[in-house]
């Protein structure tokens, strides 16, 4: 497990200490949450998801420095940093219930049922609510005119 785990990260982060960080985390989360694997008999793609999160997690985090915290222009990346501000704003315009299902979703990995107990809905309304939310987000990232 925590060989799959060290590769989906590398693919995220490359042969870094952050990946070898975000394997261990997902191997633990998995562990934990070993219960809700659909299919425990080939425990792998899920494994792998976890995992994949978790890099991504840490790239993010490594990534998001407050704008007075930024290096200076001869060395920062602008075209990030201004999508990223992109992403906030977009984000900031959704409702408190969708931006409630994003962070569930996408930064705690709750699932479903667990989405489904945080609003107090349905879990197939949950599931469409997010659906609709990332629709919503894209919308509002995607170039005027295109």
């Amino acid at each position: 497990m925590r060989a799959q785990c060290l590769r989906e990260a590398q693919r995220t982060l490359g042969v870094t200490t952050e990946a070898e960080d975000a394997a261990q985390e997902a191997a633990i989360r998995a562990w934990q949450k070993r219960r809700a694997c659909a299919v425990p008999e080939r425990p792998g793609p899920w494994i792998r998801t976890i995992a994949r999160r978790e890099a991504l997690r840490l790239a993010v985090r490594r990534r998001e420095l407050p704008l007075d915290e930024t290096p200076d222009a001869g060395t920062c990346d602008e075209e990030r940093l201004l999508l990223q501000g992109s992403v906030r704003a977009a984000v900031a315009q959704l409702e408190p219930d969708e931006r409630r299902l994003l962070l569930g979703a996408y930064w705690h990995d709750l699932s479903g049922a667990e989405l489904s107990l945080l609003v107090g809905r349905a879990e197939a309304t949950v599931r469409v609510q997010l659906h609709r939310t990332r629709a919503r987000l894209r919308e509002a990232l995607e170039p005027s005119g295109s």
